[in-house]
């Protein structure tokens, strides 16, 4: 015996203690759930759905002048006014709306239309474009194929020139309506940008902008137009 421990109780314990992990080893043991594994699917998260667009890749807005990027903009120098996306499409249709005011025929307000909700329109339709306020109606009677005479085409071609061919004359579609004047451009297309910028150093420099004098026979602004409207009609 040594320290007061005897052979016999160091044999004894070490059995208990065996007899014990013997026990252990056969008892059932307590189920524990794995962490469930998510899928590829589960882990990515769901993206924003995407928000409906009008034929040209603008935003539809439910109503104007409440809690919407279309508003009722003066047309400077006309009295008339239109519900139309502000900014850069504003600033382009309103160009457009002047200078055919000025030098194709003058526009009385019930010649004039903008934004239309899209329950009214065909949203196949190049008219969608209206409920993203990126369309105007100029002359909305008159949307059959020959409502202009040959100077007043002459006159539309040089506008559409002017805009870079960021603005398309529904007088190319098919079906031709001739007074549907909207953005050929989505919202992210950079020349968008670039032509509202031309545009408003335009308006801001003397003798230049809408309302300047414009010789639409010139040589190059006749080719300009020219080529444009082959482009247009070819599509």
């Amino acid at each position: 015996m040594r320290d007061g421990i005897s052979r016999r109780n160091v044999v004894k314990r070490a059995g208990v203690i065996t007899a014990a992990v013997a026990v252990g080893s056969f008892a059932p043991g307590v189920a524990t759930a794995s962490p469930a594994r998510k899928s590829p699917a589960q882990n990515r998260k769901a993206a924003p759905p995407e928000a409906p667009t009008s034929a040209n890749g603008w935003p539809l807005e439910e109503e104007a002048n409440h809690i919407s990027t279309v508003w009722t903009r003066p047309v400077p120098g006309t009295g008339l006014d239109v519900d139309v996306r502000i900014g850069d499409a504003e600033l382009i249709l309103l160009h457009v709306i002047r200078r055919f005011h000025y030098e194709v025929e003058q526009l009385p307000r019930v010649d004039l239309t903008g934004w239309r909700p899209i329950g009214d329109l065909n949203k196949d339709l190049p008219e969608s474009n209206l409920a993203s306020g990126t369309a105007v109606r100029i002359r909305p009677g008159a949307a059959a194929k020959g409502g202009l005479f040959p100077l007043q085409e002459l006159v539309v071609r040089d506008i559409l020139a002017d805009c870079r061919g960021v603005v398309r004359w529904g007088g190319d579609d098919s079906p031709v309506d001739e007074s549907l004047f909207y953005l050929d451009r989505g919202p992210d297309d950079e020349l968008v940008r670039q032509v509202a910028d031309k545009l408003r150093i335009g308006e801001a420099t003397p003798g230049e902008g809408a309302g300047a004098e414009v010789d639409v026979m010139a040589t190059s602004r006749r080719e300009q137009a020219d080529q444009l409207a082959r482009q247009h009609r070819n599509r």
